[in-house]
């Protein structure tokens, strides 16, 4: 696995848990910015063809 893919699959993993703790404690603003930092983040895999693991937060 190359630098690119190993660090976005990493960025990934570290916005879907903070989405989990942010809806967690209710915080609504920062759970909004999160799952629009993994939408990105996503739609940069998808661009790349970056396979990533079935999402644990949609």
């Amino acid at each position: 696995m190359d630098a690119f893919t190993a660090g976005l699959l990493h960025r990934i993993k570290t916005t879907e848990d903070d989405l989990t703790k942010a809806r967690e404690t209710g915080d609504d603003f920062l759970a909004d910015v999160e799952q629009g930092e993994l939408d990105d983040l996503r739609r940069l895999a998808a661009e790349h063809g970056v396979r990533i693991s079935t999402p644990t937060n949609a």
